[in-house]
């Protein structure tokens, strides 16, 4: 099986690639990014196309044909992408179009991370992109749509982000036991990239079942993620 992976450099995607060693149905991995090295992947076999957002959105670049699936890891913050712009760019058009592009060849699943609270009518900004992408989504009617609504993520980052950072302390400090906590408490980023291959590997849709959109919540990574730990 084949997938094109989106996001490939950050926090999620590079989990996936790591994970994915471990799954030797997975032949081939083709990874869309500005920069990246191979040389840590040996025996996964990757194929890395250099792509900017411009060469994607002028039709220099598109969703090759014979994938079984994309994975969409794409994420920044406001204050990375230096304006709300440029955010919805990263965080909505681009995992948009190539959305539209794979359900044009006909790519039987989708799956993307989105974040816990996504909703597109909430008041927060942030929020309401990706209740918007989770709504454009859903309207395309792939085979199969999981959403993946992560809380904090867990994990170690080129740049230091000073909420999540202390979303992670507080994460750490609550005990288990609380009623609810894993729908809120801060998830490795391993975590959610397992449960983006379990859900590829394991949750298809039955045979003549109409399209299937799976939206899975902070305490489903959980679970899955420690069910499927190595």
């Amino acid at each position: 099986m084949k997938i094109l992976l989106l996001g490939g450099t950050g926090l999620v995607g590079k989990q996936v690639l790591l994970s994915l060693l471990f799954y030797p149905q997975i032949k081939k991995v083709i990874v869309w990014a500005r920069h990246f090295e191979t040389s840590s992947k040996p025996n996964l076999p990757i194929e890395v196309v250099k792509v900017t957002w411009e060469d994607f959105q002028s039709g220099k670049v598109s969703v090759p044909d014979g994938i079984d699936a994309v994975f969409c890891c794409l994420g920044t913050t406001i204050g990375k992408a230096g304006s709300q712009e440029k955010f919805k760019d990263i965080d909505f058009e681009y995992p948009l179009l190539a959305a539209k592009q794979a359900k044009e060849k006909k790519i039987p699943g989708f799956y993307v991370i989105t974040a816990m609270g996504s909703d597109s009518n909430s008041s927060i900004f942030y929020n309401r992109v990706k209740g918007e992408l989770e709504k454009e989504l859903s309207a395309l009617q792939f085979p199969f749509l999981g959403i993946f609504r992560p809380s904090l993520l867990l994990g170690e980052r080129e740049e230091l982000r000073i909420g999540e950072k202390l979303g992670e302390i507080m994460g750490h400090l609550i005990p288990f036991g609380l009623l609810g906590l894993k729908k809120y408490k801060p998830i490795p980023a391993e975590f959610v990239a397992k449960s983006m291959i379990h859900s590829f590997l394991k949750d298809k849709p039955a045979s003549g079942e109409g399209p299937t959109v799976k939206i899975y919540e902070n305490d489903i990574l959980w679970e899955i993620g420690k069910d499927h730990s190595f």
